[in-house]
């Protein structure tokens, strides 16, 4: 005898329940609470003979923790288990983990074990963990067989796990579209927690479930958890045929409600061709996104357009744009962001089609277009953006009033990250500019640089110099 089991025995004879449920729950406990002694007893027997009640109901609950029944289910001893339910063996209880016998039948795809245990007497319904059923099981199997078995026996289509994911969520979850079918025909139209198998279907690009579903009724205006509607997600994912199915029967008005649109999510997603597809519907390219949805981003973006510029994507920003997208109601425009992004066909793009190249940066105000400040270093951007008609002469400007409220051009070049670029900057403006007045700061900063003398002189000869005094 082991010394475990020593001490087991020492603890059932002294009635020390505490030790007892020690060695019985321990993960490394090497004995059996079924082996015989040589008298023919089992620690049970012990307990019984004892009179140590508690001891004995602690015994039995571990006994019932693994019992014969569930080892022969479990290895497909068929004729095992058929001789154990006939010696009244009960298939309903669980395992320490709750999975029942019948659950571990479906578990091991046995048809034949699922239907024996089911005519004597399985609970077809019974919950295990987390509240999932036979059911789940056979449909995460995708074992059609036994879930005809299982319904044809009772179990219930619309039972929920603890998560309020039902069979037929599941069977949509993986595209088992068999498996739905038959769920459907049998009862249930979504999942209690509101998240449809129709969404769900949506979201992992399962055109003929969804077919189906839609075919049976699925309400395509039915939101999941997260408020999307499965045109929402089925355009964040790019699954272009749903999309096609679903365009016709998802209200606008819900998706104006919802807060956001399908465009924006393929924009974001760079989903292309879903973007086209939605395009060529007719959705509203300028539709913005709600504040609360704004408001997740730092830039506070509320346009399609904005995405695909903060994507880079040329492409879906040439869509959006040749169909009527407007460029300038973004807080932070989009021009803007390209620039600082050093995108120069993107920005050649957007001012193409109308971008304000003057536009500001609200939480940072300039005397200057802000687009100056973001292109400094990127003489070929900058160039670019001169060409578009940028204000170069707001670069020289001094209103005494605004510099107190807006940061003036001869702050920011005069910058430690900027400074070496500030000759061929103001350079590069005296060329698009007519009479200006340098300010004292602007020639002071020349001066300090020898190779920077020829722009002095350069402002000298063609815009008569005349030094202003800097205030700031």
């Amino acid at each position: 005898m082991y010394r475990d089991e020593d001490e087991l025995l020492t603890a059932i004879w002294n009635g020390d329940v505490q030790k007892v449920r020690e060695i019985v729950t321990s993960e490394e406990m090497p004995i059996s609470l079924m082996r015989l002694n040589k008298d023919g007893w089992t620690p049970v027997h012990e307990a019984a003979y004892y009179g140590q009640t508690d001891c004995l109901k602690l015994l039995l609950s571990g006994k019932r923790q693994l019992t014969p029944l569930i080892l022969s289910v479990s290895k497909g001893h068929l004729v095992c288990v058929k001789y154990l339910l006939e010696k009244e063996a009960d298939p309903k209880i669980p395992t320490k983990t709750n999975e029942t016998p019948l659950y571990e039948a479906c578990a091991t795809n046995n048809d034949q074990m699922v239907l024996l245990l089911l005519r004597n007497g399985a609970d077809v319904n019974q919950k295990c963990l987390d509240r999932w059923t036979a059911l789940h099981e056979s449909v995460l199997q995708n074992n059609l067989e036994i879930c005809e078995i299982l319904v044809a026996y009772g179990a219930q289509v619309t039972s929920s796990n603890i998560f309020g994911v039902s069979p037929l969520f599941l069977a949509a979850q993986y595209g088992f579209v068999e498996a739905v079918q038959l769920l459907v025909k049998n009862g249930l139209a979504h999942s209690i927690d509101g998240a449809t198998a129709l969404y769900e279907a949506c979201k992992n690009g399962y055109y003929e479930t969804v077919e189906f579903l839609l075919s049976c009724g699925a309400d395509a205006n039915r939101p999941g958890k997260d408020g999307l509607l499965p045109l929402h997600i089925a355009a964040k994912h790019g699954h272009d045929g749903i999309i096609s199915m679903l365009i016709m029967g998802t209200s606008r008005t819900k998706i104006w409600f919802s807060g956001i649109s399908p465009l924006h999510l393929a924009a974001e997603n760079n989903e292309d061709e879903a973007l086209d597809l939605l395009i060529r519907a007719g959705f509203d390219v300028n539709t913005p996104l709600a504040p609360d949805h704004s408001c997740m981003y730092e830039d506070r973006r509320t346009t399609a357009l904005y995405f695909t510029v903060a994507n880079g994507n040329i492409e879906s920003a040439s869509m959006l744009l040749l169909a009527g997208a407007n460029p300038n109601l973004d807080v932070f425009n989009p021009l803007l962001l390209a620039v600082r992004q050093g995108h120069l066909k993107m920005a050649t793009l957007l001012m193409e089609h109308g971008a304000n190249v003057n536009a500001s940066i609200p939480t940072h105000p300039t005397t200057f277009p802000a687009c100056v400040m973001l292109s400094v270093g990127n003489l070929a951007m900058l160039k670019r953006l001169m060409h578009y008609g940028v204000d170069a002469s707001a670069c020289f400007c001094y209103n005494t009033v605004q510099r107190w409220l807006q940061t003036p051009f001869c702050e920011m070049v005069s910058h430690p990250s900027v400074y070496r670029w500030a000759g061929s900057t103001i350079d590069l403006l005296l060329d698009y500019v007519g009479h200006v007045t340098l300010c004292s700061r602007l020639i002071e900063y020349l001066e300090r640089y020898e190779e920077w003398t020829y722009i002095k002189e350069k402002s000298m000869q063609h815009h008569g110099y005349c030094s202003q005094v800097c205030y700031f």
